[in-house]
């Protein structure tokens, strides 16, 4: 099963940071969290919680039971004790992303701090589900139109320790296009490394993050090599030309539970790190910089 990775690992060549001894975490089992069990490998976004036990269910809209014991899932790549979260106080409401909803909003004053997404499609797409939580941090989401020049367009962005970029690239899997782009687009920034994150999902196109059965079909079709993804999509279900297939695909996810565990989970790590706080030995490492 296709699951979505922290890639700065693999594509960090300035060698290994010494590792911290941290306890594990508690993670409150909010609907929509993304976790791992790393017994099975068992990857899925949670459903339901009782006081025992949680369901995840997976990209594919299978589901499986764990036990809630200490250190028992992967959040993140790390070991985490899931928990029960707090009852909401009562007259709260939450957000498309399942995030509590802040009543009479005002947007914070934008950051340095940028993410990156390929096309206008998945800012849209990014805005629908998360648009409430990116104005209460204050993060922009701007469209690349395309990762082919990736490297560059990162060196001129000159990432640093209040001027985080994180990066969502379509497609993310061993061997493709775009992974390979992603590990020049960390060559780029070898000063900078540890203030880029590029993250991903592993379908073609942001299109099939959406559920197949929010749309009312039961799988997405498979578009032969050589064909615009897009146009294939659209012919193969009936659905016009492409801008026909957005209006559909776009207004049909109206919130976390349209979108598929991956999808759901590279966003949320991206907006956890451009909003992070520097850490002291970044900080310290920034003064010798200057």
């Amino acid at each position: 099963m296709s699951r979505t990775h922290d890639y700065r690992g693999m594509f960090d060549s300035a060698g290994t940071r010494a590792a911290r001894r941290k306890q594990v975490p508690e993670v409150p089992a909010e609907p929509g969290l993304v976790v791992e069990d790393p017994a099975s490998g068992f990857c899925g976004a949670v459903v339901a919680i009782t006081g025992s036990e949680v369901t995840l269910e997976d990209r594919l809209g299978g589901r499986r039971v764990f036990p809630l014991r200490p250190a028992a899932f992967l959040y993140e790549g790390a070991p985490a004790t899931l928990v029960r979260p707090q009852a909401m106080p009562a007259g709260r409401t939450l957000s498309a992303s399942g995030s509590v909803h802040v009543a009479g909003l005002k947007a914070r004053t934008a950051r340095a701090a940028r993410i990156w997404v390929e096309g206008l499609h998945d800012a849209e797409l990014v805005e629908r589900v998360w648009g409430h939580d990116l104005r209460v941090e204050g993060v922009v989401v701007e469209p690349l139109h395309g990762v082919d020049d990736l490297a560059a367009a990162v060196r001129d962005f000159a990432p640093g320790p209040h001027r985080r970029l994180g990066i969502l690239v379509d497609h993310l899997v061993d061997g493709s296009k775009e992974t390979r782009q992603a590990r020049d687009a960390y060559r780029a920034t070898r000063e900078a490394q540890q203030h880029v994150l590029v993250t991903g999902h592993p379908y073609v196109d942001v299109w099939q993050a959406v559920k197949p059965s929010v749309l009312g079909i039961e799988a997405w079709p498979t578009i032969p090599r050589g064909t615009d993804w897009k146009t294939g999509i659209c012919d193969a279900l009936g659905w016009g030309e492409p801008a026909d297939g957005a209006r559909r695909v776009l207004g049909a996810a109206r919130s976390y539970r349209d979108l598929e565990a991956p999808m759901i989970g590279a966003v949320e790590r991206l907006i956890d790190f451009v909003t992070a706080a520097v850490e002291p030995d970044e900080r310290a490492e920034s003064a010798r910089a200057q």
